[in-house]
C-alpha cells in the first residue's frame, strides 16, 4: 500500500496462501523447531519483500548494474565451493555442494544467485534484441542470424552450468539452463533458439549421465522405482510419496492423520522440505494439490500480465524471466513427484522448510510488484492524457 499501491493485487494474496499452507504442514510434521524457523524465515522474507520496494525505486535501476549483478551471481555460486565457507550435504551416494555455513546459519546462496542471472539476462536481451532476432550476417548470398552477440551471453550461461556441475546439483542446473532459453526466445521470437536449447539439453542430459552419478540414479530411480528400494541414493523417497498420493485419494486423510512421521510406519524421507507437495497429496488429496497448483497458475498468469503492460523492454524481460523462475521451478518439484519427469531435488516456492528459498522468492515477488506498479501507473496516466473523441450526433465524448 506504501511502496507499490498500483500493483498487481493477485500476487501477494496467492502467496501468503501458499507461505501459510507450507507453514501449517511444517509444524504438523514436526519437530516443533522446524516451525519456529519457518515462521522466523518467513518474517526475515517479508522484511526482504519490503526493503527490496524501499530499494528499488525504479526498475531501471536493476539494468545500470547488471555488470554487477552478474559479478555477485558469480560469486554467490562459487561460494559453497570455498574451504571452510562450504557445507556439502549428502544425497544418498553424492554430496550436493549447494551450502554455505556462516555461523549458526546455513543457506543456499544460489537461490540469490538466480535472481542476479534473471537481471542480467534481461538487460543483456533487452540491449542486444535486435542483433539477436534480425538476420544481419552474410553467408555467401544469405543473410543469417550474427552469432557474436550471443558470444558474452552464452560464455555467462555455460560458466553457470560448469559451477553448478562441479557442485554436483542437477536441479538448479536445469532451472538456470530454462530460464536462459526461455527469456532468448521471448526477447527475439525466433524459434530457432529453442530448437538449439532442445539440442543442447539432449547433448548435455546424455553427457551428464556419464559424468555425474547422480543424475544417471535419479533417472533410473524414474524408470525403474520398484527394483532400486533398498539401495543407497535409490527409489526409496520417490515410492513413498506414490504409497502417500495413492493413500490420499480425493479428498486425502485429513489433516494431522497421513502416516508421514510416524516411525512405526512407512514415511515419506525428507517430507518437510523436497516432498511436501506428497504430504499435502495425502493428507489433503487430489483435491488440496490442485488447489496448489491453481495458485500456481496465478501467480504464473499475473506475472505474465505484468511483463505485457511493463514499460520497458527491460522491464517485460525481468518480469517474464522471474515469472519462469517460479513457474519452472514449481512444475519441476511437483511433476518429478508425480512421476512426470525424473526429481531434480528443487523445493516448492513458498511451501517447503528452507530459509534461503523463502527468503529468495519474497526478493522475487517484491520486484513483480514494483515492475507492476510502473506498468500500472503508465497505464493510468495514459489514459488520463488521452483526449476524448467527441460523437457529431450527441456531442457527449464516446471514449
Amino acid at each position: 500500500r506504501v511502496y507499490a499501491p498500483d500493483a498487481n493485487p493477485v500476487l501477494l494474496p496467492v502467496v501468503s496462501l501458499l507461505n501459510g499452507l507450507g507453514y501449517v504442514m511444517i509444524a504438523r510434521i514436526g519437530p516443533p523447531h522446524f516451525a519456529t524457523a519457518q515462521a522466523g524465515w518467513t518474517a526475515v522474507g517479508v522484511g526482504a519483500y519490503i526493503i527490496t520496494l524501499m530499494v528499488v525505486r525504479r526498475s531501471r535501476d536493476l539494468d545500470r548494474y547488471r555488470y554487477l549483478l552478474l559479478l555477485a551471481a558469480v560469486v554467490l555460486m562459487l561460494s559453497p565451493l570455498v574451504p571452510h565457507l562450504g557445507a556439502p550435504i549428502s544425497t544418498g551416494d553424492s554430496k550436493v555442494k549447494l551450502w554455505i555455513h556462516i555461523g549458526p546459519i546455513t543457506g543456499q546462496p544460489v537461490e540469490l544467485a538466480k535472481l542476479a542471472l534473471c537481471v542480467f539476462f534481461a538487460s543483456y536481451f533487452a540491449e542486444k534484441r535486435e542483433l539477436l532476432s534480425v538476420a544481419t550476417y552474410r553467408v555467401g548470398n544469405r543473410l543469417v542470424l550474427d552469432p557474436r552477440p550471443l558470444g558474452p551471453i552464452v560464455v555467462a550461461w555455460a560458466f553457470a552450468m560448469l559451477v553448478l556441475g562441479a557442485e554436483d546439483d542437477i536441479g538448479f542446473a536445469l532451472l538456470i539452463f530454462v530460464l536462459f532459453i526461455a527469456m532468448l526466445w521471448l526477447a527475439t521470437g525466433r524459434g530457432v533458439y529453442v530448437v538449439i536449447g532442445l539440442v543442447l539439453f539432449a547433448v548435455g542430459a546424455l553427457v551428464a549421465s556419464h559424468l555425474f552419478s547422480q543424475v544417471d540414479g535419479r533417472v533410473e530411480n524414474w524408470l525403474h522405482p520398484w527394483s532400486r528400494v533398498n539401495i543407497i541414493g535409490g527409489s526409496a523417497q520417490y515410492v513413498q510419496g506414490l504409497f502417500g498420493l495413492g493413500t490420499g485419494g480425493l479428498t486425502g486423510t485429513g489433516l494431522g492423520f497421513g502416516l508421514l512421521g510416524n516411525s512405526l510406519h512407512p514415511i515419506i524421507p525428507e517430507v518437510n522440505s523436497d516432498y511436501i507437495f506428497a504430504a499435502f497429496g495425502t493428507e489433503m488429496g487430489l483435491l488440496g494439490t490442485t488447489v496448489i497448483v491453481f495458485a500456481f497458475t496465478l501467480i504464473l498468469g499475473a506475472g505474465l500480465r505484468i511483463a505485457q503492460t511493463a514499460r520497458s523492454e527491460f522491464a517485460k524481460l525481468l518480469a517474464a524471466g522471474l515469472t519462469v523462475i517460479v513457474g519452472m521451478q514449481a512444475f519441476f518439484i511437483m511433476a518429478g513427484i508425480v512421476g512426470l519427469l525424473p526429481f531434480t531435488g528443487l523445493t516448492l516456492p513458498f511451501m517447503a522448510y528452507g530459509g534461503s528459498s523463502l527468503v529468495a522468492n519474497y526478493i522475487l515477488i517484491a520486484l513483480l510488484m514494483r515492475t507492476s506498479d510502473e506498468g500500472e501507473r503508465a497505464i493510468v496516466a495514459s489514459l488520463a492524457t488521452a483526449t476524448p473523441v467527441i460523437t457529431p450526433s450527441t456531442g457527449a465524448p464516446s471514449g
